[in-house]
């Protein structure tokens, strides 16, 4: 094979792949994934597309090689395909925190509208006998994976369960990752009734990522 047709066989293979990074509902799609399979259903529902616009997606990106399916009855639930697509996508996802000023400020824009600013680092807290962690993700995506020590109370019922978090400690909220508002509305909500709080910037995958969490 000559030199020339070789890279732009390779090159293009490549630049192929990477167009399914090239939507805003699909990028979405890898963070919501990333915390545990999810239907098409649930997926068009927490990303505000219908479900024939969801499906597409997913198909682009199982196309990929991003995301894999299985069936389970009825239903068909989306996964990751690997501990790579996940990094893949983390890998964009900070480089755009870093290099694209509009994300950044409006990711501050809204934290202090919210109320839920400063954040903390994992580094800062994870031995602080003064902090309790929470997980204010849904149940299935804490039994998927979790901080060691968290405590599970997922953000839609926080108002009623606000008693089952002690009122001596900082209470950490955690949730998808920096992109998700469920540890915004989390500590806005405990700042409101009294509670020390703050938002942690990681998500359970950027400090504790296993090998068994992928099954591929």
């Amino acid at each position: 094979m000559e030199k020339r047709i070789y890279k732009d066989a390779i090159y293009s293979a490549i630049a192929g792949m990477t167009k399914a990074f090239s939507h805003a509902n699909r990028l979405e799609i890898l963070d919501l994934l990333a915390n545990g399979e999810k239907t098409v259903e649930q997926i068009a529902t927490q990303t505000a597309v219908s479900v024939a616009n969801a499906s597409q997606h997913l198909q682009i990106l199982k196309y990929a090689r991003l995301v894999n399916a299985r069936r389970q009855g009825t239903s068909i639930y989306y996964g990751l395909s690997s501990k790579k697509a996940y990094t893949a996508w983390k890998a964009l996802r900070d480089l755009a925190i870093d290099l694209e000023p509009e994300v950044q400020r409006t990711m501050d824009q809204y934290r202090l509208e919210t109320n839920s600013y400063p954040g903390c680092h994992f580094d800062e807290i994870h031995q602080d006998t003064a902090a309790q962690l929470l997980d204010v993700r849904p149940v299935e995506e804490f039994a998927a994976g979790h901080l060691n020590n968290a405590l599970s109370i997922p953000i839609l019922e926080l108002s009623e369960r606000l008693a089952e978090l002690p009122r001596n400690k900082t209470i950490i909220a955690y949730c998808r990752g920096p992109f998700c508002t469920y540890a915004d509305e989390a500590v806005a909500l405990l700042k409101a009734n009294g509670y020390k709080a703050l938002r942690l910037e990681e998500s359970y995958l950027d400090i504790n990522l296993q090998e068994d969490q992928w099954k591929n």
